[in-house]
């Protein structure tokens, strides 16, 4: 979990060691898409020891930056942006629930997501997600061939 700002409900930024566990349980060596789904703060916050730290970033430039600094791990273990798209507005669950962004990744298997959360340079970048996330969502999908009806 994140730390909130004053006012500022604490989301999920990071899985709690039950789901880690969980998603670490399943079979590691198919391929996998990553759903994200995140709300960004108004202003990014920084932990007073990084150099980011009362610089006055938003929310979405200290994202973009987290996604400018861990490309390079994230295209050394297979990784790729298979879609993307700007959430406009909740149909059908909670009306109160708003996305900034969503987008799926594609990795060639659950180990090389595990290879890239652990990496150390990957664990310096994800300081700026952390201190641009409000709340997420990161689902693990088993990618389907779509068949005739929906979901299938």
């Amino acid at each position: 979990m994140s730390e909130a700002r004053a006012g500022e409900p604490v989301g999920s930024v990071d899985p709690e060691r039950a789901q880690f566990e969980a998603f670490k349980a399943l079979p590691r060596d198919t391929p996998i898409h990553m759903l994200n789904l995140i709300r960004l703060r108004p202003m990014a916050v920084y932990p007073p020891d990084h150099p980011d730290h009362g610089k006055g970033r938003t929310g979405l430039e200290a994202y973009r930056a987290y996604g400018a600094t861990s490309a390079a791990v994230f295209a050394r273990v297979g990784g790729r942006q298979v879609w993307a798209g700007r959430p406009e507005t909740v149909l059908t669950g909670p009306s109160d629930e708003r996305w900034d962004l969503a987008f799926i990744a594609s990795y060639p298997n659950a180990g090389a997501f595990l290879a890239m959360v652990t990496d150390p340079e990957y664990r310096e970048h994800v300081k700026h997600r952390t201190a641009a996330v409000a709340d997420s969502r990161l689902i693990r999908l088993a990618p389907l061939t779509p068949g005739a009806g929906f979901g299938e």
